[in-house]
C-alpha cells in the first residue's frame, strides 16, 4: 500500500510510494515530475491532495487503484493546507487524472485499435504535445517521444522530458544530429545547387529525412511497432516523413493523428491542449507556425496567410532588418573543397560549427530573408517567410566558385539536374534511387570545385569580392583584351561565326528565295 506521510501547513514533506500508482485509470510510467505545489482539501470525510502543477492537474486521494513504475520513488510536496486540514493521516494513495477514465475497451486496446509501442516525432510544440494522450487513448499503446537536436536553438530541448512525461509518454529520447544533418543532408544539397522554385533553400525539406531516419533506428532499438508524426494533412512534411519510413522500414505502422482526429485546425488544438493542461508555446493572440534548424528558420500562418500582408519586423528571429544592420561592410572568406565548404576566414571548422558561425555573421547583416509563395507538393499554394543567413552566404560562395571550375555545358547540365534534385528533396524522396544516382553525378562534377571565395556583406545584400581556384578554367592571358599568348587568334572568329550561323543563314535564304 502506498503510504502518505502526515504533514502540516506550509511544510515540505516526502511521499514514499511503496506500491505502484495508477493515473486516470491508466498506467503511468517513468513519471519525472517529482516537485509539486499542492493544496489539501477535505470534502465529506474524503481527503484529497490537489496538485497545482503547470504541467497537469492531478489529485492524490484515498480512492482509486494502484499500478505503475512509481513504486519506491520519493515525491517532494511543497504543501499548502487549507484551514480545515492541518494534517493528512497515512492513507492509500492513487494518482488520478481528472480529464477522463479508461474504458473497458481501452484496457484491451484503444478506441481505434491496438499497438504495442509508438515512437513519436516530438518537438514539445502544439502539434505534438496534444498527440501523446491521444495515441494512448486511441491505440492503447506506450508512447516513446523522440526529439532530434538539429540546431533548433539554445534551450529548445530543455524541459522537454518533463513535458513529454507529463503528457503521458513513457520516455523521451533526444539525439544530437547537428553534424549529421549539415554533413549528410545540407551539404549535398548545397553541392547540387538545389533551390526549389527559384528561392527556397530547402531548410525543412532536408531536415525531415534525418529525423525520420533516426526514428526508424529508435523504433528498432526500443521494439516499437509504429511511428507517428504531428504533421497536418495539408502540408508537405507528412509526405517527407512517411516516404522515409517506407524506404527504411516498410513493416512499421505509420500514424498521422492530424488526418484522423476531430481537431480541425490550430485554434482547436490550442483549446484541446488547454482542456488537457498540456503546456504549449503558442497563444491565440500570435500564432506563427515555425520550423527552425541550423540551416534556416521558417515562418507560416497568422497574418502571413494573406500574401498581401508585409511580415512584421518583430517576427524575425535570426536576422536583423537591413536598415538596422551595421553601417560598415564585413568580408568573409569561405574555403571550399570539392563543392563542400570546409573553412571560414582561414579556419577549418566542422560542418555544423561553420554554418553556426555564418548564421551569426549573416544574421547581424540582415542576410538571407526570403518571402515567397510556393507550390506545395499536395497541390495548394502556401506563403512562407524564411531566414537562411549562413545558407545564403554558402550558396553564393559555391555557385561563384563553380563559375571558375565548370565549363559551359557542365554548368548547364548541372543546373538542369539541380531543378530535379530540388524537386526530389522537396517531395521527400531523399532515399529514392534516382536521388542517389544524382548524388553520384553531383559528386563527380564538383570534384574540382575547390578554392576560396570572399564575399562582402552589407545591409541585407552580399556581393562577390574575390574568387580563386587551383582548378580555374579562367585564363587571363586568353581573356584579356590585350594580345595574349597566341592561343586565341581573333581572325579565327570569322570562320567560326560563319559555320555556327549557317543554319540561321540557310533558313533566311529559303524564306527570301535566294
Amino acid at each position: 500500500m502506498a503510504q502518505l506521510q502526515s504533514f502540516s501547513m506550509f511544510s515540505s514533506t516526502k511521499l514514499s510510494l511503496s506500491s505502484p500508482v495508477k493515473a486516470g485509470g491508466r498506467h503511468t510510467q517513468d513519471l519525472k515530475f517529482l516537485h509539486f505545489n499542492a493544496s489539501a482539501v477535505s470534502t465529506g470525510g474524503r481527503t484529497s491532495l490537489r496538485v497545482l502543477s503547470s504541467n497537469q492537474n492531478q489529485i492524490f486521494s484515498n480512492s482509486g487503484e494502484s499500478s505503475s513504475k512509481l513504486a519506491g520513488e520519493d515525491i517532494t510536496l511543497n504543501a499548502k493546507c487549507s484551514s480545515k486540514v492541518s494534517q493528512i493521516p497515512a492513507t492509500k494513495v492513487a494518482l488520478v487524472a481528472e480529464e477522463r477514465t479508461e474504458t473497458p475497451k481501452e484496457r484491451n486496446g484503444g478506441i481505434r485499435g491496438k499497438l504495442n509501442k509508438v515512437v513519436l516525432a516530438y518537438s514539445g510544440g502544439l502539434d505534438t504535445s496534444v498527440i501523446v494522450p491521444w495515441l494512448r487513448e486511441n491505440y492503447g499503446c506506450d508512447v516513446v517521444c523522440f526529439t532530434a537536436d538539429i540546431g533548433q536553438g539554445i534551450g529548445e530541448t530543455e524541459g522537454l522530458e518533463e513535458k513529454a512525461t507529463a503528457s503521458g509518454a513513457s520516455q523521451l529520447i533526444i539525439q544530437d544530429l547537428k553534424e549529421e544533418f549539415v554533413r549528410d543532408y545540407v551539404f549535398p544539397c548545397l553541392r547540387a545547387g538545389a533551390i526549389y522554385e527559384r528561392k527556397y533553400l530547402l531548410g525543412t525539406s532536408m531536415a525531415r529525412p534525418v529525423i525520420a531516419k533516426a526514428m526508424v533506428d529508435v523504433a528498432r532499438e526500443v521494439g516499437a511497432d509504429a511511428v507517428a508524426h504531428g504533421c497536418t494533412g495539408k502540408g508537405n512534411d507528412q509526405v517527407r516523413f512517411e516516404l522515409t519510413f517506407f524506404a527504411l522500414n516498410p513493416k512499421l505502422n505509420v500514424l498521422a493523428p492530424w488526418r484522423e482526429w476531430d481537431i480541425k485546425g490550430r485554434e482547436d488544438a490550442i483549446e484541446y491542449a488547454k482542456r488537457h493542461r498540456v503546456p504549449v508555446p503558442v497563444t491565440k493572440k500570435s500564432i506563427y507556425s515555425r520550423d527552425r534548424n541550423l540551416w534556416h528558420l521558417s515562418h507560416e500562418g497568422d497574418i502571413l496567410e494573406d500574401p498581401a500582408n508585409e511580415p512584421q519586423s518583430d517576427m524575425f528571429l535570426m536576422t536583423v532588418g537591413p536598415e538596422k544592420a551595421p553601417n560598415v561592410a564585413e568580408y568573409v572568406k569561405i574555403g571550399i573543397r570539392s563543392g563542400t565548404p570546409v573553412s571560414l576566414n582561414g579556419k577549418e571548422l566542422s560542418p555544423a560549427n561553420l554554418l553556426a558561425e555564418l548564421n551569426t555573421i549573416g544574421g547581424r547583416h540582415g542576410i538571407g530573408r526570403v518571402d515567397m509563395v510556393e507550390n506545395r507538393l499536395v497541390g495548394m499554394k502556401s506563403r512562407g517567410v524564411y531566414e537562411t543567413p549562413g545558407g545564403t552566404i554558402l550558396n553564393a560562395a559555391v555557385r561563384e566558385l563553380e563559375s571558375l571550375t565548370l565549363d559551359r555545358e557542365m554548368m548547364q547540365v548541372k543546373d538542369t539536374l539541380a531543378l530535379k534534385y530540388a524537386e526530389l528533396v522537396y517531395a521527400g524522396r531523399w532515399f529514392d534511387p534516382l536521388k542517389y544516382s544524382m548524388d553520384a553525378f553531383m559528386e563527380k562534377i564538383t570534384e574540382t570545385t575547390t578554392g576560396t571565395v570572399v564575399l562582402k556583406l552589407y545591409k541585407g545584400s552580399l556581393s562577390i569580392a574575390s574568387r580563386t581556384s587551383p582548378y580555374s578554367l579562367y585564363r587571363q592571358d586568353i581573356s584579356s583584351f590585350e594580345e595574349g599568348s597566341g592561343i586565341y587568334n581573333q581572325a579565327d572568329a570569322a570562320g567560326f561565326i560563319r559555320l555556327y550561323g549557317l543554319p540561321i543563314r540557310v533558313r533566311a535564304m529559303q524564306q527570301n528565295g535566294i
